[in-house]
């Protein structure tokens, strides 16, 4: 197995590729031997295209040897696709027994623009059944673990996205995010995860606000990279936003944070932090001031974001699951009992209550940050309130924060990823230190509205003060 090929970062691999200095199927076989390595420790994978993989490397070499060949960003660089996302012609479970066989007939819009762009598929990464849990675990799959500590869960949904690029499996991997999908497994994996402005990666379920498509890399220079390539309208997407201006990559080289303002909110106000994850964030503040930056300590006045959380999501958990599994016409022993118990309360919400979250709470929640935003050009969070904890099963989230008990595991640790998504935010986390067991902490750059390349730099700028993102996991 070639090391070097397998840490290096995608952006630097792209221009081997491009100067012949490295090959596509040189990249290719060094990442599929690496996951043949990980995978039995890590259980990332649904499905490996190693075949495809292989002869599409044949084809980018073939087009490197034509001078007159329009070359893609990513020509010849492998990737990962998380398996909500559909891949033409290679099957597409979305992490359910009754999808096992399932192929799409076409390409979702943000994996066709990466494609496009040269990209090379090495295979599908796990998610729970329809991503509706924050941790990788059904039973389709099984449990994916970090590769920081076997025994412990890698988040969800994207959590085999997360493990796969942690685990040098690939520079790049393309994830989803609704209300901290991309951002908590990322946290948990110790890797950048992006969840962009609402709108700036099209998707495909027409009027869908809060979830979208998005990367996990190992810096934060190759998610604005994957960035660059996918972002854009499309018809087929009414809140799609247009073009911009915007250079993302360039967003991100010599960044600095001279001069910026950043508010920091330990808990949002409604969140029990672990005493050892909010300390070493605190110590990141630091080198935030070393940079240049003006930090200082904020509240925040938002809902509850489990309260939030349960009366906007479970809706969707009763609309994916069914009537027949809920009614106990169908059997329901195939589907995580978490996901069970959501559908359920979904079930009992009145469409009132639905209403009033929707349109009031939410306005409650951007009306918040933009307070905030008023004063300041960035705010930075934990990204999770605790680091990567032990499978949970059942329960599917830490029964306890700091020795108090927890009242909703499930969702309790998505507090601090869950309110920026429904603000339409933009916010990417970045590795910012390590716990004395080992697991790897986040910390959250959320931006304001459309402020993606702002984000991207203040994230850019702390990670060049840091050499966190260089440690590689045991596995």
């Amino acid at each position: 197995m070639n090391t070097e090929i397998v840490w290096m970062p995608g952006h630097e691999l792209a221009d081997k590729i491009r100067a012949r200095d490295i090959s596509p199927t040189e990249a290719v076989t060094a990442v599929l031997e690496r996951l043949e390595k990980v995978e039995p420790a890590i259980n990332a994978f649904v499905t490996v295209t190693a075949d495809a993989a292989l002869a599409g490397a044949k084809v980018a070499e073939q087009a490197l040897l034509d001078p007159k060949a329009d070359l893609g960003p990513l020509h010849g660089v492998p990737i990962t696709v998380k398996d909500l996302c559909d891949t033409a012609s290679v099957r597409t479970t979305y992490g359910s027994k009754s999808f096992t066989d399932h192929i799409p007939e076409r390409d979702a819009v943000t994996w066709s623009r990466l494609k496009s762009a040269g990209a090379i598929l090495i295979g599908k990464t796990t998610t729970p059944e329809f991503g509706m849990l924050g941790v990788t675990d059904s039973q389709l799959t099984g449990r994916t673990s970090t590769p920081w500590a076997t025994t412990h869960t890698s988040g969800g949904s994207s959590g085999g996205a997360a493990a796969s690029v942690a685990s040098g499996v690939a520079p790049f991997a393309w994830g989803s995010d609704g209300g901290g999908s991309i951002r908590v497994p990322a946290a948990c994996c110790g890797v950048v995860g992006l969840k962009a402005s609402m709108g700036r990666f099209p998707v495909q379920t027409p009027w869908e606000s809060v979830g979208t498509d998005g990367p996990l890399t190992r810096n934060v220079r190759d998610a604005a990279l994957l960035m660059s390539v996918a972002v854009g309208p499309d018809a087929r997407d009414p809140l799609s936003l247009p073009w911009t201006s915007d250079d993302w990559v360039g967003a991100t080289i010599g960044a600095s944070l001279n001069g910026m303002r950043i508010a920091y909110s330990p808990d949002f106000g409604t969140a029990d932090v672990d005493h050892e994850v909010r300390q070493i964030v605190e110590l990141a503040l630091a080198d935030l001031r070393s940079g240049g930056a003006v930090v200082e300590q904020v509240d925040l006045n938002l809902p509850d974001p489990v309260s939030y959380f349960q009366a906007f999501w479970t809706p969707a958990f009763a609309d994916e699951l069914g009537d027949d599994l809920l009614s106990g016409a169908a059997d329901s022993s195939t589907v995580h009992p978490m996901m069970l118990e959501m559908a359920r309360q979904g079930q009992q919400l009145g469409a009132l209550e639905y209403y009033r979250t929707t349109m009031r709470t939410r306005g409650e929640i951007s009306n918040g940050f933009a307070e905030v935003f008023d004063s300041f050009d960035i705010l930075v969070t934990p990204t999770m309130p605790v680091t990567a904890f032990p499978h949970p099963g059942r329960e599917a989230g830490p029964t306890e924060i700091n020795g108090k008990p927890v009242s909703h595991p499930a969702t309790d640790f998505h507090r601090l990823t869950e309110p920026p998504s429904h603000a339409g935010l933009p916010a990417i986390t970045v590795p910012c230190g390590f716990s004395a067991e080992g697991l790897p902490v986040g910390i959250q750059f959320i931006g304001p509205r459309h402020a993606d390349a702002a984000t991207l730099r203040a994230a850019a700028a702390y990670e060049s003060l840091t050499e966190w993102s260089l440690r590689r996991p045991p596995v």
